[in-house]
């Protein structure tokens, strides 16, 4: 079944995606023009990706059938999740989006929104190791329980609100990883590659049984139109298959790269402190 309104190309999500790019692009630019250096050519191009992701995911073609197939549902989901937050927090959003702004009062009412004490004592909380990982994990396994799952086939709203979830989760989760990579957090070495392993146990354990439970889960697909010759049970196994194996290699990947790393002779500190400025 199809939302009301849902278009093959949402126009809200593209404005708003486009919208982003640019005030991204116009705040790295300034920055870059002070300190180039802390704004590389890498970071915008990770910025893109991820942000063309979301896209992707929300507001292409693509986001119009996941109410048909499952496994356009999983393409969303591991977009959203474990594709964009990674890429776009390689791009050091916060200030580029802040400084990109046109008018300076908003750049102002943010700066000081984000050195209040209720924002600095809620970022502490959300940057929490386990807060960031327990929260996707909980979204994940919360939005995939049948009942809940169908809210958001069966609304345009519920919907939208579990993209907004999963993307927000998926930013969280990412964050020790890339602020440790990038030297902003002081966490035991071994953390990261522990944390990165741990996250792949609940997608496997969500993945297997939508492979192996041999009946559809979700009823909303047995009703749903047939846009592909797979019928609804093999389109939920691929729909597995696919999280399983896509799920496993970004998060294990990391994880294997920086466990290499720490078994390596280590780097000298010049070359610590140019990676470090290089992503500040």
């Amino acid at each position: 079944m199809s939302h009301p309104g849902h278009a093959l190309l949402e126009v809200p999500a593209t404005l708003a995606a486009a919208l982003a790019a640019l005030v991204y692009a116009r705040g790295w630019a300034r920055i870059r023009r002070s300190f180039p250096s802390a704004m590389s050519t890498r970071r915008l191009a990770a910025f893109m990706v991820g942000l063309s992701s979301v896209w992707v995911a929300i507001g292409s073609p693509l986001a119009a059938f996941h109410h048909a197939l499952l496994s356009v549902h999983m393409v969303q989901h591991v977009l959203l999740m474990a594709v964009a937050p990674p890429l776009m927090l390689i791009g050091a959003p916060a200030l580029p989006l802040q400084y990109g702004l046109p008018w300076r009062s908003a750049r102002r009412a943010i700066q000081r929104l984000r050195r209040s004490p209720p924002a600095r004592s809620l970022r502490r909380f959300l940057t929490r190791p386990v807060v960031c990982w327990l929260a996707p994990v909980a979204a994940l396994i919360g939005w995939h329980v049948p009942a809940v799952f169908e809210l958001g086939v069966r609304s345009r709203w519920w919907h939208d609100l579990q993209a907004a979830s999963f993307f927000a989760t998926g930013v969280l989760f990412w964050l020790p990883v890339v602020r440790w990579r990038a030297g902003v957090v002081s966490a035991s070495p071994w953390l990261i590659p522990v944390y990165l392993f741990a996250a792949t146990l609940p997608c496997d354990a969500l993945s297997a049984f939508l492979v192996f439970c041999d009946r559809v889960v979700y009823p909303s697909y047995l009703s749903a139109p047939r846009l592909s010759s797979l019928a609804p049970l093999h389109d939920q196994e691929f729909a597995g298959a696919l999280m399983w194996v896509s799920v496993t290699l970004i998060y294990l990947l990391p994880a294997v790269v920086i466990t290499i790393e720490l078994l390596s002779p280590p780097r000298t500190d010049s070359i610590g402190a140019a990676r470090r400025a290089a992503v500040r």
